[in-house]
């Protein structure tokens, strides 16, 4: 049974308002099924985003963040609990160990590097947690062509390239937890 999910997601104000639309649909089904987030804590971009729509919805949110991005002043002030860690790597290790899966919404190098080390490590046996890629508006069409190009050319084993799930919708990222 699911009932913590690590997000990882970008942090950018900059992004297009499709990116920040489906972050709070998904915030908002998230937290009425009552669902304890995990995420980096942040205060800006898709982060701050679901983190207030999963509150405003009746869930919960433990932020993990490294304790020099809290000198920053990044940590959202309205989690539910917040974890600081030393280190980016132990932030990602405790955002892991903490969660029951894991989804990836758009995001840049900060997100696509969680996502592929949780996968690296799914693939390596260390978790068998489900991987759900949210993939709003074709964002990750990209990546999920260079994945199989990794299979063609036999650089990963074909029983390796089903180690996630696409969803393209709110919708769809809740019945692949379900």
């Amino acid at each position: 049974m699911i009932k913590t999910i690590a997000i990882y997601c970008a942090s950018s104000n900059l992004i297009d308002n499709i990116y920040v639309k489906e972050a709070e649909k998904l915030g908002a089904l998230l937290g009425q099924r009552g669902l304890h987030i995990i995420n980096g804590a942040g205060n800006k971009g898709l982060m701050c985003v679901i983190t207030d729509a999963v509150l405003a919805s009746g869930g919960k949110v433990t932020g993990v963040i490294p304790q020099f991005m809290v000198k920053k002043g990044l940590c959202h002030p309205n989690l539910t609990t917040v974890i600081q860690t030393q280190t980016m790597h132990e932030r990602k290790k405790m955002m892991a160990d903490l969660s029951d899966a894991i989804i990836a919404l758009p995001g840049g190098y900060g997100t696509l590097e969680e996502l592929l080390e949780i996968i690296t490590w799914r693939q390596l046996g260390l978790h068998h947690k489900p991987i759900i890629i949210f993939n709003t508006n074709r964002f990750y069409d990209p990546l999920l062509e260079m994945f199989e190009h990794t299979v063609a050319e036999k650089f990963v084993r074909e029983e390796h390239a089903c180690l996630w799930h696409v969803a393209d919708t709110p919708e769809d990222v809740l019945r692949i937890i379900n």
